[in-house]
């Protein structure tokens, strides 16, 4: 019995491999009901298998007896009492009733018969409670995952692909369900079929068990030793996946590039070779499970060749019955699945401790930028100030702003304007929150940013990023994303404001136009405007344009502008952007350098400083005028 419960006991070895499927105890707690009835239909199932073995021994010693081939050895003696309850209250029960031999063979076989249609239903049963859970938990956790990516900050996305991400919710989500699902259930019919077994054998003949168990102590100690070969492999294998996956991702979002620069075999052999590194590991471990199976099939063949064996011997010695042989080799072969599925849920567990582990790495990741408890919330934004603001970007080390101090009223237009790499972006994202900064502080309506409810401070400003992004949706989802009870109408008001309503009525179907992954489908232009549409339609107190003019040509910009002009009547805008040729109507203009403000104030004042946003502004009218320098048009 020992050796059987160690086997079992290495389940649970190493111990780190338990320490990371810790995590999974709160949805194990959360379908505990399901959970406990689970256990307990494996537990009735196999208490109707376990009497299949010991009618199969009265039955052929009743066949002997009869035939009078058992001698020395009455049917009765020291074996009937040995059966469980039910079965002797059977025997009991025909052989009172003083049915025939034939009759009494023909009751039994259909006992045998219905204990094994009601194990059936019980399995069923345990299957419909224990699998369902776990399919139960794979949704709860995938949501768990991605509610905590949607958690995240900023830093985290520059330091992790995309790939990753999406392996880590697919692949090892999938493999953590199958722990508390397929290797639970099995793991539970082990112990319950294992232990009803012993407990019968070792009641019927404590030596003949002893032969029969001798080689399975061989087994828990190879279940040790592999599995700890099967764990580090998982996590290999898992690790190379999320590079092949990130490899895909890549190259699907970049393949227009690809093309164009003809990268075609060399990315196909970028795949190839992580593709060959997976492929290996996953023959290895292959190789290590096509041994380790049929070796456990081994080991239970063998206690079986010793239940005949031994059981014959001591039949000759008239110590045991034939009945008893028959029953022992039926717990054998009863014994031969579960006792053999120990290396494969052995080998499921190993590899759902590897994928949780990797999950735990994001799951416990806190994020930078939290929202604070209790935080108060606030209806609107009604002035902005950076005091003594510094920040440098942590990935990088580079110092993006420096002893930064501005001060923005409601209702003010500020355009922020510098080289690339001046800082103008990073001010749009410390006020969105994306980042805090080092030193200094942030303050909305007098009230430090940190201190402020993060979601209502985002929604009431409106934001476009110099990437803009757009989703595989129709153009009116695009725009209506902030708020999608939007009314046609003020979605088609956005347009017209953005100046790109005209080109959206030439799309096949208007504002339901299909615009595939990433706006595919339009140009850099019309997915700036789209965005730009997009910050419109929500109403915000606050626009932020960082550098979203950047594709659109002068006449278009100017005519945004002008639209804009009423819109932002009564809100606040900052417009970030480097280019410096239309900037006359706004209250003020900030230059930055090097993440610092060198120059201040309106467009008259700043040219009459014939200073950098002089120089700036000369620079835009002649790469925007090529003529004047030479240049001959066509």
């Amino acid at each position: 019995m020992s050796s059987i419960l160690y086997s079992v006991s290495t389940l649970s070895l190493p111990l780190p491999v338990m320490k990371h499927l810790k995590a999974l105890n709160k949805y194990l707690w959360k379908y505990r009901k399901r959970l406990v009835l689970g256990i307990f239909f494996v537990i009735i199932s196999n208490y109707f298998g376990i009497l299949a073995p010991q009618l199969t021994g009265y039955v052929v010693d009743k066949v002997q007896d009869q035939l009078g081939l058992i001698k020395g050895l009455p049917v009765d003696a020291g074996t009937k009492t040995y059966y469980d309850p039910v079965i002797r209250w059977f025997i009991s029960l025909f052989e009172n009733a003083g049915i025939g031999f034939s009759r009494l063979i023909l009751f039994c076989g259909i006992l045998l018969l219905a204990s094994a249609l009601l194990r059936g239903f019980f399995m069923f049963l345990m299957r419909q409670t224990l699998i369902v859970m776990s399919r139960h938990i794979e949704f709860d956790q995938k949501n768990e995952v991605y509610r905590h990516y949607q958690e995240l900050d900023t830093q985290f996305y520059k330091t992790h692909s995309t790939g990753d991400l999406m392996s880590r919710m697919a692949e090892d989500v999938s493999r953590v369900r199958m722990y508390v699902g397929p290797a639970i259930m099995y793991l539970c019919n082990l112990v319950t079929l294992i232990a009803l077994s012993l407990f019968y054998m070792l009641r019927k003949d404590v030596e003949l068990s002893l032969y029969v168990l001798s080689p399975l102590p061989i087994l828990a100690v190879a279940i040790y030793y592999v599995n700890n070969i099967i764990n580090r492999r998982s996590e290999q294998i898992q690790s190379q996946l999320s590079d092949l996956t990130t490899n895909a991702q890549e190259s699907y979002s970049g393949i227009r590039v690809i093309k164009s620069f003809v990268q075609e075999n060399a990315m196909l052999g970028f795949f190839k070779n992580n593709s060959e590194a997976y492929r290996k590991s996953a023959v290895n471990l292959a190789k290590v499970e096509a041994i380790y199976f049929p070796s456990i099939g081994l080991l239970i063949g063998l206690s079986t060749l010793i239940t005949i064996f031994i059981g014959g011997i001591y039949q000759l010695n008239h110590k045991v019955s034939p009945g008893t042989i028959a029953e022992f080799v039926v717990y054998i072969n009863m014994l031969s699945f579960p006792v053999s599925a120990i290396g494969w849920v052995a080998s499921m567990i190993q590899r759902a401790s590897a994928s949780q582990k990797r999950l735990n790495e994001f799951l416990l990741t806190v994020p930078a930028i939290r929202n604070r408890k209790n935080a108060p919330e606030f209806t609107e934004i009604n002035e902005i100030e950076f005091r003594n603001v510094e920040f440098t970007y942590p990935h990088t080390g580079i110092k993006a702003i420096s002893d930064f101090n501005l001060r923005i009223r409601r209702g003010e237009k500020i355009v922020v304007v510098g080289r690339t790499g001046s800082g103008k972006s990073t001010i749009a994202q410390l006020l969105l929150r994306m980042y805090d900064p080092q030193q200094g502080v942030i303050l909305i309506n007098g009230n430090d940013i940190r201190d402020l409810d993060l979601g209502k401070l985002r929604e009431n400003i409106s934001y476009v990023p110099q990437d803009v992004f757009l989703f595989s949706d129709t153009v009116s989802n695009n725009i209506s994303f902030s708020n999608f009870k939007t009314s046609p109408a003020e979605i088609e008001k956005a347009a017209h404001y953005a100046v790109v309503d005209k080109e959206i009525a030439g799309f096949s179907d208007g504002y339901k136009t299909m615009i595939g992954e990433r706006g595919v489908t339009l140009s850099g232009g019309q997915k700036q405007r789209l965005s730009i549409a997009r910050a419109i339609s929500k109403k915000a107190d606050v626009l932020l344009f960082d550098d979203c003019l950047s594709a659109v040509d002068a006449r278009t910009e100017k005519m945004i502008l002008n639209n804009l002009h009423d819109f932002l009547d009564d809100k606040t805008a900052i417009i970030v952007t480097h280019r410096v040729f239309s900037l006359s109507d706004f209250d003020r203009i900030i230059v930055l350098e090097d993440g610092m403000i060198v120059e201040e104030g309106s467009h008259q004042e700043l040219m009459a400083m014939n200073g950098y946003y002089s120089e700036l502004f000369l620079q835009n009218q002649e790469s925007d005028n090529p003529s004047k320098n030479g240049a001959v048009a066509d």
